[in-house]
């Protein structure tokens, strides 16, 4: 492939991987070529575009922007982009054309473009979508590229599209961030009210899931065994478990009685079952499959998945699609070729290539339209022994087996089901038992024993009642008599719904439509264009990054398991409670899914003036909605949670506190009669709650109507100690100590530990009398063995809200999804 040597062409790459696999087919010394490493441009923090953005404070927001200001972003090393930014700016000097060769995808396209604009690029620009780095694909690309002259006009509404996602989750990030923490958390939680346009609804769906099961109460259910022995001696015991469970033990044992009496014909019923092999990979149902298999994070699958796309072992891996198209069946046989050279133990399971099957439509695996970017599959590089790690070359295996499997025949397995009818005084019913053989193994050859692992059952549901069967049946001919000798009844209890599994979420988010009972919604939900692909929330590309983030807010906890399942901790209850109460739209994942269906439309202008026109409107709709966000905020009270309700695991934790604040909670406990939470020494969160619920009433004067100038004040409780300990000793109160916060904390370091050690002795006497020798050693060791951060201390914690401000910079908090 010969560029042009009329003028100067630049390719530009996502990363030097990318461009090294490419640069081997550019023969002309017009082309240039320079590689990103992921996004070269960031977002600038608010405190950098204005100094009155940089503390937190109410009355500063909303922060609304028409254009987001951008600035060098860092690699992982934390060295600043502004060399690569500048050489890419020397190599554009003299360029007619550029040729966006990222990563196919939005985020690919926003990488380039960003850079294009901030440099002030305005040549003509073309698309290169590399769905695999292996020669016959890129041909293939350049082919398609050279027939859609509008490719680079079709591109920047993808950028766009980005872009919007990027304003939106900025907006939202940071003045909901913001005003949920400053207005409605609750004063024992100490980290921020994280919020986004994604990972709040994602909650929402999680948080609902957490009450049905808190809620479930079980019922016992009943279903009858029928013991049968046939004319021929064979015995064999049929149930009676329908799908409708009986609840009713009276209703049982009506049945069980006819059932214990019944004599007559056995019915025999044969057919063969075919089981079609499972779909083809996406991102989140590779992720699950992965998860459920080695316990992997999705994040780690994702990065296995990219590292092997980038070395041309498989497709373009952030993919919504589960298809492949028609144009590729031509295909099939070389990459099977391929992968069995690698997978040798499967050569004699691929049949002849007349034979290999090719299913169509959407129940197939082949479609005339996948979608932006089709299903993960291997291609005609394999790994050779050695040249990648182990995992990496586990999850080829996984991807190779699942083509292979995808162009053989079915499985056919031969059932048998031996069914009764029993009239009862319920009328007849229906007492069966099913039996199957493996006929034909068909694409479950390649598998083997994992090919049972392959049924995945809807995640957040209730295990479905499974229809009773057994290993084999004895022979037993149709109609042939028999009679009951014997029928009992077993009692089985109903399960609540199943918690969804890290594996699981991404697959819930992308498939919304199967957590909603409601028709009328699914009917929402739907997607005409491609009805494999519901409305979702997020995208294929970051839906593994929501967990993460509801897990640093605590708003979730993973319990054990190879594939951790997801519980919703009180915070996330009540976070996600506060939200529906205030601004309801953003705790509905349905109406969030619409929203998104909006946003996708962006990307799919054929036109630029028509996707700048589409993304203006959206901007304007995001600024409207944050608007309404912060106002419907300002008219809301905080948040109560009683923080000895926090598991262990949940509980804000951080610096435990001070000696005048346990000294002072203890005299409150005294004073009023009460006792000290568990964990107040321990917890400052715990022990600051305490004080907030016990202690007499803090001024109602906001952080942010606070001097701004001169000495920091100290906290009410503070000032209140500080009395409490001055009229105690006899002795004036110093008045700067109303004024100065560092005075007010030198005079509680020097009086609150004679307090602090008459209260221990008073209050702690008979505990201690009652303890072992070790356990009072460990219970000294709250009061004596603190850390230097609680050392430096003593009062400064004791619920100063302008502190509580101040513990969260503007750039501790970035935007989130």
């Amino acid at each position: 492939m010969t560029a042009q040597s009329a003028s100067r062409t630049l390719f530009f790459f996502e990363k030097p991987s990318a461009m090294r696999q490419l640069q081997r087919f550019f023969k002309s010394p017009s082309t240039i070529c320079v590689s990103a490493e992921g996004h070269l441009l960031a977002a600038e923090e608010p405190g950098s575009i204005r100094e009155e953005w940089k503390p937190w404070r109410f009355d500063a927001l909303p922060i609304v922007l028409e254009r987001i200001p951008v600035t060098y972003g860092t690699n992982r090393s934390g060295q600043s982009h502004k060399p690569k930014i500048e050489a890419i700016k020397q190599a554009l000097k003299g360029v007619e054309r550029v040729i966006i060769a990222t990563d196919p995808g939005r985020e690919g396209s926003m990488i380039a473009w960003e850079v294009l604009e901030h440099l002030g690029y305005r040549g003509r620009v073309d698309r290169l979508k590399l769905g695999a780095l292996d020669e016959v694909s890129i041909r293939r690309a350049f082919a398609v590229m050279a027939k859609e002259p509008d490719s680079g006009e079709r591109d920047y509404a993808a950028y766009l599209e980005a872009l919007c996602r990027q304003y939106e989750d900025y907006h939202l990030g940071l003045n909901g961030t913001r005003a949920m923490s400053l207005r409605l958390r609750p004063p024992a939680f100490r980290e921020p009210w994280r919020f986004g346009g994604v990972q709040t609804p994602t909650l929402a769906i999680l948080a609902d899931l957490e009450q049905r099961i808190r809620d479930f109460v079980p019922q016992d259910y009943f279903k009858i065994a029928l013991k049968v022995m046939a004319d021929s001696g064979a015995e064999i015991t049929l149930w009676h478990a329908p799908k409708d469970k009986i609840l009713d033990k009276q209703f049982a044992e009506t049945i069980q009685q006819a059932a214990i009496s019944w004599s007559g014909p056995l019915g025999v019923e044969q057919k063969d079952v075919r089981r079609s092999p499972p779909r083809l990979f996406s991102k989140d149902t590779l992720a699950r499959r992965c998860a459920k298999r080695f316990g992997w994070d999705p994040q780690h699958t994702a990065k296995l998945a990219q590292d092997l796309y980038d070395q041309g072992y498989l497709t373009y891996p952030r993919t919504e699609s589960e298809h492949l198209p028609e144009s590729q069946t031509g295909d099939a046989r070389a990459v099977i070729g391929s992968v069995v050279g690698i997978l040798t133990d499967l050569a004699s399971f691929i049949p002849a290539e007349a034979d290999l099957v090719f299913r169509k439509g959407n129940k197939g695996h082949y479609v005339k339209d996948p979608g932006e970017h089709h299903a993960i599959v291997p291609l005609r590089k394999v790994p050779q022994p050695g040249s990648i790690g182990s995992d990496h070359l586990r999850l080829w295996e996984l991807v190779a087996k699942s083509f292979l499997a995808a162009h053989l025949p079915d499985g056919i397995d031969a059932r048998t089901t031996v069914v009764v009818q029993v009239p009862t005084p319920h009328g007849p019913k229906r007492f069966s038992i099913s039996g199957s053989v493996i006929k034909s193994p068909g694409w479950r050859a390649v598998y083997g024993a994992e090919a049972d692992e392959d049924t995945e059952a809807v995640p957040g549901k209730a295990k479905a009642e499974e229809e009773p069967t057994t290993g084999r049946l004895p022979p037993v001919q149709d109609n042939e008599p028999g009679k009951a000798t014997d029928a009992r009844i077993e009692t089985a209890k109903t399960e609540p719904p199943r918690r969804i599994t890290r594996g699981e979420l991404p697959v819930v988010m992308g498939r919304l439509v199967d957590q909603v009972e409601d028709p009328t919604l699914k009917a929402a939900l739907e997607n005409p264009a491609n009805p494999n692909e519901p409305k979702g929330l997020g995208t294929a590309a970051t839906r593994d990054t929501i967990l993460p983030k509801l897990q640093k807010s605590r708003y979730v906890e993973l319990l054990k398991g190879k594939d951790p399942p997801i519980q919703v901790t009180e915070i996330g209850l009540a976070f996600i409670a506060a939200v529906r109460r205030v601004f309801p739209n953003y705790g509905d994942p349905v109406g969030r899914a619409m929203f998104e269906a909006d946003l996708a439309e962006i990307g799919r202008a054929t036109t630029r003036e028509e996707a700048i026109r589409r993304a203006a409107a959206y901007q304007e709709r995001t600024r409207s909605r944050v608007q309404e966000l912060i106002g419907a905020v300002a008219q809301s009270q905080t948040v109560a949670v009683d923080p000895t309700t926090f598991p262990a695991s949940t509980a804000p934790v951080g610096k435990p506190p001070t000696k005048a604040m346990i000294a002072f909670a203890t005299a409150l406990a005294a004073r009023k009669g009460v006792k000290l939470p568990r964990g107040l020494k321990s917890n400052s969160a715990i022990c600051r709650a305490f004080l907030d619920q016990h202690a007499p009433a803090r001024s109602s004067e906001p952080v942010e109507h606070r001097p701004r100038n001169g000495p920091r004040p100290p906290s009410e409780a503070m000032v209140r100690y500080a009395r409490a300990l001055a009229e105690e000793h006899g002795m004036e109160c110093p008045p700067e100590i109303t004024t100065d916060f560092a005075a007010c904390r030198a005079f509680l370091d020097a009086h609150a530990s004679r307090r602090a050690a008459r209260s221990e002795d008073t209050n702690g006497a008979t505990i201690r009398k009652s303890r072992s020798p070790a356990t009072a050693s460990a219970g000294h060791g709250d009061s004596r063995g603190k850390t230097p951060a609680a050392k430096r201390s003593p009062a400064a914690k004791a619920g100063s809200t302008r502190g509580r401000t101040r513990a969260h910079p503007a750039n501790s908090a970035p935007p989130t999804r």
